[in-house]
């Protein structure tokens, strides 16, 4: 089964310049249907008002990170199966942990291209 290209996916980052980025590399990969975010609270906002067959969010923001993004995504009755793909500029096996018993589908190490973005999607979604 292919992968829903239609899908509507949002994208969480305090800084417009690597929303723009994910955006230009989804794009590249074929998702066209990107929402943005600027912070968890305003990301949860959204979520709870559409539907959503990925999140890609940032680990650091401010006020909510992306951690608590998450913690907040799988305690929600609703929210809770979307597939959680988080951002990170360090690999420190800590944070890796931390995302793992949050319950990240998933993680991305800054800088990151098309293909990765590409393969770490067929993974969540269970295609690859």
């Amino acid at each position: 089964m292919a992968i829903d290209k239609a899908m509507n996916v949002l994208i969480v980052d305090d800084y417009k310049t690597m929303l723009r980025i994910i955006r230009n590399l989804l794009k590249q990969i074929d998702f066209n249907n990107v929402e943005e975010a600027t912070d968890g609270v305003d990301a949860l906002a959204k979520m709870r008002c559409n539907n959503f067959g990925l999140v890609i969010s940032d680990w650091n923001m401010a006020p909510m990170t992306g951690l608590q993004l998450l913690q907040e995504v799988r305690a929600d009755a609703r929210l809770k199966q979307t597939p959680f793909i988080m951002i990170t500029a360090e690999s420190k096996t800590e944070n890796v942990v931390a995302a793992k018993q949050a319950g990240v589908s998933n993680y991305i190490v800054k800088p990151f291209n098309a293909e990765t973005l590409k393969e770490k999607i067929e993974k969540v979604l269970g295609h690859g």
